[in-house]
């Protein structure tokens, strides 16, 4: 019984996940702007804005725009039972 716990827990903690969608080409390797974006509950009915087009200088400059839930963000959610649970945002421009 210990084992399985074990087990989920690690597997649990393990995962992140990425959504990201490609505008114009995909862009460069190197955010142009990365954000912390702090949720509570679990984020239930929460959303947080960030305008791309005004971080690339246009509409027709974003290349990429992605949210990431990395390793230490899930942590986080998990050490504090769901109370804090961050994500990462980032955009990326053609330019």
């Amino acid at each position: 019984m210990k084992k399985i716990l074990l087990i989920a827990l690690i597997t649990m903690l393990s995962g992140c996940a990425t959504q990201s969608y490609n505008i114009n080409g995909g862009g460069s390797s190197t955010p142009d702007r990365e954000t912390m974006q702090p949720f509570f509950v679990s984020g239930i009915g929460q959303t947080q804005h960030m305008n791309a087009a005004e971080v690339c200088g246009g509409a027709e400059n974003v290349a990429r725009v992605e949210s990431h839930l990395s390793f230490v963000d899930g942590l986080l959610g998990t050490l504090t039972f769901g109370i804090f649970t961050p994500r990462q945002a980032k955009v990326y421009c053609t330019q």
